[in-house]
């Protein structure tokens, strides 16, 4: 894959087709076409600042709002219920509301979730193992003239 300054990664290169690598997209010669157009989609849910995060804490577990607010230091209220809303949209995540005084809700991973896990856990483990590198690359190039 090849990037210019300040565009965003594709897997073509500006002379051809090359999927090298990618043996899931052989058949996908343009991020224009149906398959790029979906994982543009997916990625811009699983990718985004808290839905990763959602998705590991929820793992195994039925969680309500509160509990969601304690886990996830940083996330406002607000920012919960979006992105909540946005994993029940797309089937990650199921809400029960129980017919209560309060009502309580509680928010749990779906099959289609849970299969979520395995690759929210390696992303993890690759960011805290390669987070002071990064930290260290940051330093070096904000001290660039």
């Amino acid at each position: 894959m090849t990037r210019a300054k300040g565009t965003s990664m594709s897997l073509t290169h500006s002379d051809g087709c090359d999927t090298a690598g990618f043996p899931a997209y052989e058949n996908s010669c343009s991020v224009d076409d149906g398959a790029g157009r979906a994982i543009r989609d997916v990625l811009d849910r699983v990718g985004d600042k808290w839905s990763l995060l959602l998705i590991a804490t929820l793992r195994g577990d039925r969680l309500r709002f509160s509990e969601l607010l304690k886990h996830i230091p940083g996330i406002s209220q607000r920012m919960l219920t979006l992105t909540l809303r946005q994993l029940e949209r797309d089937g990650l995540i199921s809400r029960t509301v129980y017919a209560e005084v309060p009502p309580r809700v509680e928010y749990e991973l779906t099959e289609l979730g849970g299969t979520l896990i395995p690759m929210a856990r390696t992303i993890g483990d690759w960011a805290l193992a390669n987070h002071p590198a990064i930290e260290e690359a940051r330093a070096e190039y904000d001290a660039r003239p």
